[in-house]
């Protein structure tokens, strides 16, 4: 009995490179579009986690950095601490309000403004109002 080698001009015998270089290119579109969306998933988290230390930022202004109301002045304090640069207004609440004259009122509001700016630019802007102690004059 002789052996025979399998006959190799058979056309279904393997992939042609035709096919080989149709998967490579498949592949190579899939990894290209799964590389994008992780890409933009990254840039997102990254300004998240930015946007949360900007808001812890003003957090902590808000609770220690604004003086208490015996303390607090009409006019603009501006300071900076761990890169943000932050700014609080108190001015009268609604321009030329007043209290009327004769009322016995010892509070009047104001609004105050809070101003931070984070190292990477970002910017938050909040206005609250508080009863300040009313100026005798």
């Amino acid at each position: 009995m002789l052996a025979t080698s399998p006959p190799t001009d058979r056309r279904d015998a393997g992939f042609t490179i035709i096919e080989v270089l149709v998967a490579l290119a498949l592949v190579a579109v899939s990894i290209v579009a799964i590389g994008a969306v992780m890409g933009v998933k990254t840039r997102g988290v990254r300004a998240m986690e930015q946007h949360v230390a900007l808001m812890q930022a003003v957090r902590t202004l808000m609770t220690v950095g604004i003086p208490p109301r015996a303390e607090m002045q009409p006019g603009a304090s501006t300071g900076q601490a761990e890169g943000y640069r932050w700014t609080i207004d108190v001015s009268p609440l609604g321009g030329d309000w007043t209290v009327p004259e004769g009322n016995n009122v010892p509070w009047v509001p104001e609004l105050v403004r809070i101003r931070v700016k984070s190292p990477g630019g970002a910017l938050s802007d909040i206005r609250t109002v508080r009863l300040m102690p009313r100026s005798s004059e």
